[in-house]
């Protein structure tokens, strides 16, 4: 049965936020609120963690997972950037964008791209996450927590407590969270691609 936790989505509570990091290094998988939708969380090296994804939104092995960074100086650890794709990654965010970028080595083979070898990478503009990650103090493997059949995501914890009740460890709640998905900008190449139109503004790489 999964935990459920009342975050204040202005002022998070230090020791519910502590409490989750704590759940997240012990092996738990979370669902969590962020700046789009919401998500589906754990640890980097968390391997059951990842499989239960893949399993609760039935993903293949393409599957870009994304790599949810606190700041710069985390996503530099993750990915190569050169300094014309910096600037443009630096001017959009935090927000509701994922960005696809060659992986360095610190990134597992198993979350890559198994041909292309990227990942994708996102700062996600929401206090509540900022905070968990902060805590963390390590980036959250994420995928958008759509089911498999559903043309949404869920909006609301409480439903998501109900539906994945036993299939997550936990849920933090700090309101609705909205249905549109980042847009996704796959910079692979050095040239940026609009993979996906979502809710991060996708003119500035048009």
């Amino acid at each position: 049965m999964a935990k459920y936790f009342d975050v204040h989505p202005q002022s998070p509570q230090a020791r519910t936020i502590g409490t989750v990091a704590d759940s997240l290094r012990s092996g738990a998988l979370i669902a969590y609120p962020t700046d789009s939708c919401f998500a589906l969380g754990c640890r980097m090296g968390n391997l059951e963690g990842l499989e239960r994804i893949r399993s609760i939104r039935r993903l293949d092995d393409r599957h870009h997972f994304t790599l949810m960074c606190e700041n710069f100086a985390q996503l530099g650890q993750f990915v190569h950037i050169d300094n014309a794709v910096f600037r443009a990654v630096k001017a959009a965010t935090p927000g509701s964008y994922t960005f696809i970028l060659p992986a360095t080595k610190e990134v597992p083979r198993r979350l890559m791209h198994p041909k292309k070898k990227t990942v994708g990478v996102r700062i996600p503009d929401h206090v509540v996450t900022r905070a968990l990650l902060a805590e963390l103090g390590e980036p959250l493997v994420s995928s958008t927590l759509l089911l498999p059949g559903e043309d949404e995501p869920m909006t609301q914890g409480w439903e998501i407590k109900e539906r994945l009740d036993h299939v997550v460890d936990a849920v933090m709640d700090s309101g609705d969270c909205g249905t549109t998905p980042t847009t996704v900008i796959d910079f692979s190449d050095g040239e940026a691609e609009i993979v996906r139109r979502g809710a991060g503004d996708p003119t500035p790489f048009e």
